[in-house]
């Protein structure tokens, strides 16, 4: 087996829907410094996740849990002066790591809730009574059914589904 060379991985990540300005990143620090995640956690950084990416560590990127800390709020995009579309470059290692089973728990989680209940989280007692001191009606059944069928047409119930044999 050959080793992959960072050239390779850089291709691969332009190829893919929201992945293709990654090149054009120069590490000005930018996105950096206008992340709220990145000045709560030093955990989080968007221009050493681009950095990464772009020397070709394959592994480090997408069986880490860096991408999975991106809120999404596109201040680093709406503010970087080439024009990377960070968050986008994020959703595209997102989809890259969960198509080789690279998915974290909770993220599991909230799939196989969705797949069993039609919502990520259960409706609590709590929230029901409060519905219904606030006069709201309660909430109706998911049409889980429905629901699977959707999930089926998009491949997420593989997608999600192929890691160790798991299942909803």
């Amino acid at each position: 087996m050959t080793e992959e060379k960072p050239l390779d991985f850089t291709r691969e990540i332009t190829s893919r829907l929201g992945g293709e300005t990654i090149t054009h990143c120069y590490q000005c620090g930018t996105c950096a410094s206008t992340c709220p995640v990145a000045r709560t956690t030093e955990r989080y950084n968007p221009r050493q996740l681009i950095r990464l990416a772009l020397l070709g560590q394959r592994d480090e990127v997408l069986k880490g849990d860096t991408i999975w800390l991106c809120a999404s709020c596109y201040n680093c995009q709406e503010r970087c002066p080439q024009k990377v579309e960070v968050a986008d470059v994020i959703y595209a290692l997102r989809n890259m790591a969960i198509r080789e089973g690279n998915v974290p728990a909770i993220y599991m989680e909230f799939a196989t809730g969705l797949m069993s209940e039609g919502r990520l989280a259960p409706i609590s007692k709590f929230l029901e009574k409060k519905r219904t001191e606030y006069g709201l009606p309660p909430l109706k059944p998911a049409n889980v059914e429905a629901l699977k069928i959707i999930l089926a047409a998009t491949g997420f119930d593989k997608i999600m589904f192929k890691k160790e044999g798991a299942s909803p």
